[in-house]
């Protein structure tokens, strides 16, 4: 579907000042570049201009009039996601939230937090952190990252395997439609059966249905203890092989992180250096983690992973001994994206498949590289399937990466839908993997989505040309 869109005029300018005032109404040319990328590789697209709200008011004013002028309209958190999801594809406004960043209120009777989307994400985990509660989804960008942008792309992080991703803690979400109307797309409640589930669909819709502009998340009592284990192994296939046999052996891990050898060592050259030594023998690692309220039970999990892991030829099993030795180890995690980015060109998927397919997707992932002359990092939550492939371009002709390398993509994609999987686990579609999309649905269900974001967004004014192609 075509669509009209109008551009950015001096009429324009007045009225969003006349909103959210002059200092919050931003056109310079340092700042337009800044807010025309997000992580994703290397890819720009510049606003016409930046608008700072700082309430859902100010929002709904907004929304209202890039309505009634077409004018497109990209919601943005902090910037940190992997997909394209907050870069200006048809320039228009950038709604930044980041002046929206207030926790409304912690519940402790209900074990609730109401909050604003511009509070990141761990600075909401701290706070309730102090009450003795507990929030779990952790993205690797939680020191930056924004809570409504994790909402957005229904993020999840390490601990999803046990404690599930965002989805499983929305309760309530406060939206402003592209009209200018705002909704309620839930309730205060634990249980809710009251029609359509309008909150589950807004998670993950990263900004083409509405702007969230409050969130109520469910929270949990923070578990008192948590034991942190790195266990080599010779083989990163016997690595994935190990993850689905400790939960077969009755143990739900926290957190169980697997990282090949090349992803070690990236990490390592980028913080620098790390307290403990990595054989030359080891192929890759799994960070595994086990909490909750008593230590016993958890000294007795991890005796039971241990005697699982040796059976597919792990050796010399690391315990972090102290809150410095925990801190290290997840750094080490959390920084393997950051090095790859840093240091190379490169792209990177997030494929999820079920996690007893792990070892085929790591061998399918490497016979496609080899196919199509990629070079691959491969690491990611194993203990959910969720393996992240960052590609390096290395020695392929700059002809091969532009037009070539999306035909390995593509038969990557198609390889983890054929083993039950599909092509994003928690980076979202966004700009740069809508061409795949076909992959993973038929042609009646991207039809379904897209009379979904039709009802929502008649003009296609929100977040345009992200998902689908025709819109």
């Amino acid at each position: 579907m075509t669509n009209a869109y109008s551009k950015i005029n001096e009429q324009d300018i007045t009225r969003l000042t006349e909103i959210v005032g002059a200092d919050f109404v931003i056109q310079d040319e340092a700042s337009l570049r800044d807010y025309a990328h997000d992580e994703t590789e290397d890819i720009m697209c510049l606003p016409e201009v930046i608008v700072k709200p700082n309430s859902t008011k100010e929002v709904s004013k907004i929304m209202a009039y890039a309505h009634n002028r077409r004018l497109p309209v990209t919601a943005r958190g902090a910037g940190s996601g992997l997909a394209g999801g907050a870069i200006p594809a048809l320039g228009g406004i950038v709604l930044s939230l980041e002046r929206m960043n207030r926790i409304v209120n912690i519940d402790m009777d209900n074990l609730q937090v109401q909050t604003e989307p511009g509070v990141i994400t761990e600075v909401l985990q701290n706070a309730v952190k102090e009450k003795g509660l507990f929030y779990p989804p952790d993205p690797a960008s939680s020191g930056w990252c924004f809570i409504g942008g994790n909402v957005a792309t229904n993020s999840g992080g390490p601990r999803a395997l046990k404690y599930g991703v965002v989805k499983d803690y929305v309760l309530n979400l406060e939206v402003v439609l592209a009209s200018g109307e705002v909704i309620e797309t839930g309730a205060q409640t634990l249980k809710n059966s009251t029609g359509y589930n309008l909150t589950q669909l807004m998670v993950g819709s990263e900004g083409t249905l509405g702007v969230v502009t409050q969130i109520t998340l469910k929270l949990i009592p923070l578990p008192k203890y948590n034991l942190l284990m790195l266990v080599p192994f010779s083989s990163a296939k016997m690595a994935c092989a190990a993850v689905s046999a400790i939960f077969q052996a009755g143990i739900t891990p926290s957190a169980l992180e697997f990282m090949e050898r090349s992803a070690i060592d990236w990490a390592i050259k980028y913080i620098g250096h790390v307290n403990f030594k990595i054989e030359d023998s080891v192929g890759a690692h799994l960070l595994i983690e086990v909490d909750g309220n008593y230590l016993e039970t958890l000294y007795q999990d991890c005796e039971v992973i241990t005697e699982v892991v040796e059976k597919f030829g792990a050796d010399n099993v690391l315990f972090a001994d102290n809150d410095d030795q925990k801190r290290e180890l997840w750094k080490l995690r959390k920084n393997v994206g950051h090095a790859v980015k840093l240091n190379s060109i490169y792209k990177e998927e997030d494929t999820v498949v079920p996690r007893a397919q792990l070892p085929e997707l790591l061998d399918g992932v490497k016979s496609i590289g080899e196919k199509y002359n990629f070079t691959s990092v491969c690491y990611g939550h194993a203990g959910d399937g969720n393996l992240h492939v960052n590609i390096l371009k290395g020695d392929m002709s700059d002809e091969d990466w532009n037009n070539k390398l999306h035909e390995g993509i593509a038969e990557l994609f198609h390889y983890v839908k054929q083993l039950g999987g599909t092509i994003s686990g928690e980076h979202g579609i966004g700009l740069v993997q809508k061409r795949y999309m076909n992959i993973v649905f038929s042609p009646i269900e991207l039809k379904l989505m897209a009379a979904i974001k039709n009802s929502f967004d008649p003009h296609h004014i929100l977040n345009p040309q992200k998902i689908f192609p025709e819109v």
